[in-house]
């Protein structure tokens, strides 16, 4: 029976390339001269930390960050920006998670989506990725194209088409 599964990845090793590159690009920047404006990268738990003087400091940080990322080819949409945080006296620190798999709730949107559209194929949550089979491979193909007009606020990747 044909299938396919629904994933989402990120390259991290193109997410390493973006951060040194930022990280470069912040320490020879004029405006960020005598600033402690910096990434840092906590691999286990796929986590970056964006540190700057101030606020605005802080957001030029995360957009030479998401230049870098895009310039690279990681989708930004990946990345859950938590709010920024104060550490000693103006110095300000932002968590961003880099978002890898599919969460439960948004396995459920696809499958719920896949059911409504009263389409011949069926979807199983395995872990972080979504299984979809049906009897025919067109079957299948207009599924990732519901899929891909109905989702857009994730980067989802459509693997292992198998007949």
């Amino acid at each position: 029976m044909p299938s396919f599964d629904i994933v989402s990845e990120v390259n991290q090793v193109e997410v390493h390339n973006a951060v040194d590159q930022a990280n470069k690009e912040v320490s020879t920047r004029f405006d960020f001269k005598g600033s402690d404006a910096r990434i840092e990268i906590n691999d286990k738990d796929k986590i970056l930390t964006l540190f700057g003087d101030d606020d605005f400091k802080l957001s030029q940080v995360r957009d030479v960050l998401t230049a870098k990322l895009a310039k690279r080819g990681v989708d930004t949409r990946c990345l859950k920006f938590d709010n920024g945080e104060s550490i000693s006296g103006n110095k300000m620190k932002q968590p961003v998670t880099v978002r890898e798999g599919i969460e439960q709730d948004l396995a459920k949107k696809i499958i719920k989506l896949l059911k409504d559209s009263k389409m011949k194929v069926q979807g199983s949550i395995q872990g972080d990725v979504v299984r979809v089979t049906g009897a025919k491979k067109d079957l299948l193909q207009e599924a990732i194209a519901l899929i891909r007009k109905s989702i857009n606020d994730f980067p989802l990747q459509y693997k292992n088409f198998r007949d």
